[in-house]
């Protein structure tokens, strides 16, 4: 399965796990595992507690997810060009 085909949605991290793991707490308030793409791990991107990510979650399986991205803090959401 590719990434396109993935569901994508919003989420906060409530909880780290070891091994890259984490618990996150979605909009609609169910909390699912998730763990890091291997982009995140590549770039040594941290996540924390508190953290708004981007999870993308198989149409097979929605207990479980995968951290593609996580939000920068202090920016918009429409990129600043100056």
């Amino acid at each position: 399965m590719s990434r396109e085909d993935l569901l994508k949605i919003d989420g906060v991290i409530t909880e780290a796990n070891s091994g890259s793991h984490f618990s996150v707490k979605l909009g609609d308030g169910r909390v699912i595992t998730a763990k890091l793409s291997g982009r995140l791990r590549r770039y040594h991107i941290r996540v924390l507690v508190g953290d708004k990510v981007t999870l993308g979650l198989s149409p097979y399986d929605l207990t479980h997810g995968l951290i593609l991205t996580r939000e920068k803090l202090g920016q918009s959401p429409a990129r600043r060009s100056f």
